[in-house]
C-alpha cells in the first residue's frame, strides 16, 4: 500500500527535528474500541490501516518514539476510564464516548474527523413483529451503554416519539449483543453494519436503517488527544495527525474500496457484506474526510444536545471550544493533502437530506 507523502518527515524543519529529538524515549499510548468478532483486533477502518501497516511506528521510529496500541472490548466507557487515569494519550472514538469524556471533565481536544455518516440498522429477532421504531416500545433492546450505538438508539427512538425508558435496555458489549440476538435473549438492537453478519446467517431481520429515517441513528468518529500530550509534545502531535491524514487519504480513494473491505474481513472476522454495506451509498471521500467542517460540527453539536436531553451528560458544552482545527490545517499542508477532500456539499451521500446539502 503506497501512501502519498509517506516520507515527508525527512524534510521537516530543523526546529521540528530538534523538538522530536527531545521526545526520544516517549511512548504514545493509543486506544480504540475492539470491534472484532475473531482472534485479531479491529478498531475500525482508519485504526486498522494504521495498526496493520505500522504507519505510526514507522513514522516515529527514527526518533526513538514508540507507539503502544490498546484495543478495548468495553469500547468508549473503558477508554474514557483509562484516559482519566492517565493511561492513554490518544483515542479513536465514536461521538458519544468522546462527548461523555469531555463533559465529564477529561481535558481532551478533537483534532480531526475519522469517519462520518456511519449508517445504523435495526436488527430484530425473526417473528418479533418489529417493523418500525414505534414497535420497540416495551421490547428488550441490547446495546452497549456509553457508546455511539447508545446515542444512535436514543436518536432513532426520539424520531418515533420514544425515550430510552420506553424500552427495556439491556447493557451488553458488541459481541454479546450478537450472541443475545442469535439466542433470542433480546428482541432487537440498533447497530452499524456488523448486524449483516447475523442477517446473512438468517438469525435476524433488518427491517430498516438510517436511510429510511432520514439519517437518524447514523454516527461519526474522531481523533481525540489529551491536552496534556499536546502541550508536552506538540511536534509529535503534529506528526500523529499527519500520518492519520495519510491513512484517511488512502481510505478515501475509490480504487482502494475492495482493499479496505478485505482488510476489515481479515481483522474483524466479519463477512465482506458488513463493510460493503457500511460503505454503500456514498463517496469514500465524504465518509473519510478528516475536515472539521460545518457538516461534521453541526452533527456533533446535535449529538451534544441529544446526550444532554437524554441525561447522558449533565450539561452541554461548546463544541467549537473543544475542536482544534489548526493542527489539522498544518498537517494537511505538510503532507500536501490540503486539496484531497472536497467540501461536504460536493459529495454524494444517501443517508440524509442534510448530508447532501
Amino acid at each position: 500500500m503506497k501512501l502519498r507523502g509517506l516520507k515527508y518527515w525527512l524534510v521537516l524543519p530543523l526546529t521540528a527535528l530538534m523538538a522530536l529529538a527531545h521526545a526520544e524515549g516517549l511512548t504514545i499510548r493509543i486506544a480504540g474500541p475492539d470491534l472484532s468478532a475473531g482472534a485479531k483486533v479491529s478498531g475500525g477502518p482508519v485504526a486498522d490501516v494504521l495498526y496493520t501497516r505500522h504507519m505510526l511506528e514507522d513514522a516515529f521510529a527514527a526518533d526513538g518514539i514508540k507507539v503502544q496500541w490498546h484495543f478495548f472490548k468495553g469500547a468508549g466507557p473503558m477508554i474514557n476510564e483509562a484516559m482519566s487515569n492517565d493511561q492513554l494519550d490518544v483515542a479513536f472514538l465514536g461521538d458519544l464516548a468522546s462527548i461523555i469524556g469531555r463533559a465529564s471533565g477529561l481535558q481532551t481536544r478533537l483534532l480531526m474527523a475519522t469517519g462520518r455518516a456511519t449508517n445504523g440498522y435495526l436488527g430484530v429477532v425473526p417473528g418479533s413483529g418489529i417493523q418500525r421504531i414505534e414497535d420497540l416500545k416495551g421490547k428488550r433492546v441490547g446495546i452497549l451503554r456509553g457508546t455511539a450505538d447508545h446515542l444512535a438508539l436514543i436518536d432513532v427512538l426520539a424520531s418515533a416519539g420514544l425515550q430510552e425508558r420506553d424500552v427495556k435496555l439491556i447493557n451488553l458489549d458488541f459481541n454479546a449483543v450478537n450472541g443475545a440476538l442469535a439466542a433470542r435473549q433480546i428482541d432487537a438492537s440498533w447497530a452499524p453494519a456488523r448486524l449483516f453478519a447475523l442477517k446473512q446467517k438468517g438469525l435476524i431481520e433488518i427491517p430498516l436503517g438510517s436511510q429510511q429515517l432520514n439519517g437518524r441513528g447514523a454516527g461519526q468518529g474522531g481523533l481525540i488527544v489529551t491536552q496534556a500530550f499536546i502541550d508536552a509534545h506538540p511536534q509529535a502531535t503534529q506528526r500523529l495527525v499527519e500520518v492519520v491524514a495519510q491513512a484517511l487519504d488512502w481510505l478515501s480513494q475509490e480504487k482502494n474500496r475492495q482493499a479496505q473491505i478485505d482488510l476489515s474481513v481479515e481483522q474483524s472476522a466479519y463477512p465482506p457484506a458488513v463493510l460493503t454495506e457500511a460503505l454503500a451509498g456514498g463517496d469514500l471521500g465524504f465518509i473519510y474526510s478528516p475536515l472539521l467542517d460545518e457538516h461534521y460540527l453541526s452533527v456533533l453539536r446535535k449529538d451534544v444536545q441529544l446526550a444532554t436531553d437524554a441525561r447522558l451528560i449533565r450539561k452541554p458544552f461548546d463544541v467549537d471550544q473543544w475542536v482544534e482545527p489548526s493542527i489539522l490545517k498544518q498537517a494537511l499542508q505538510q503532507t500536501r493533502l490540503s486539496d484531497a477532500w472536497k467540501p461536504a456539499s460536493e459529495y454524494r451521500w444517501t443517508t440524509t437530506k442534510d448530508t447532501a446539502q
